[in-house]
């Protein structure tokens, strides 16, 4: 059963880091693709809601330079990702696994909310497939690492 565990456990981890790579490499492709026909489609389920006919030129080109800078933020959150889970593999600290989660249950709804009053679906199921993608494997890490932090906890 431990050489099960620790099978398991090196491929949740392997997933968390590809989830944190990815949102590292999302991150530095969005500034260079927003003002591409590759997200054309993006920006026009954006615009319309917004505008009932075509976008104004302005509006494309701040909605362009939003998402240029959304990249930045996606990248930070990529390299915190990453090091939470390198903290957490390294030291079996479910505390590391605790506020992955925190984090995608706090930022979830609000984004899921936001999105679904845009009328923006694509973004709702995007997270969603962020939040059911992350959540369980967190969880299971939490869970696995709980007996090394209790240990941890009594010799402190």
């Amino acid at each position: 059963m431990l050489q099960n565990q620790s099978s398991l456990r090196k491929w949740l981890i392997l997933w968390l880091y590809a989830a944190a790579f990815t949102h590292l490499l999302i991150g530095i492709l969005l500034p260079w693709i927003s003002a591409t026909g590759l997200v054309e489609v993006y920006h026009q389920l954006i615009e319309s809601h917004f505008w009932p006919q075509a976008a104004p030129d302005a509006a494309r080109n701040m909605q362009v330079w939003w998402m240029s800078l959304f990249g930045a933020t996606v990248q930070t959150v990529g390299l915190w990702m990453g090091a939470l889970i390198y903290l957490g593999n390294q030291h079996r600290s479910r505390f590391a696994w605790l506020w992955l989660m925190i984090g995608i249950l706090v930022w979830a709804p609000q984004d899921m909310l936001i999105s679904m009053q845009a009328d923006m679906r694509i973004n709702f199921w995007i997270d969603a497939f962020a939040v059911l993608s992350m959540i369980p494997p967190l969880s299971i890490l939490w869970k696995m690492d709980s007996k090394n932090t209790e240990n941890t906890e009594r010799s402190a």
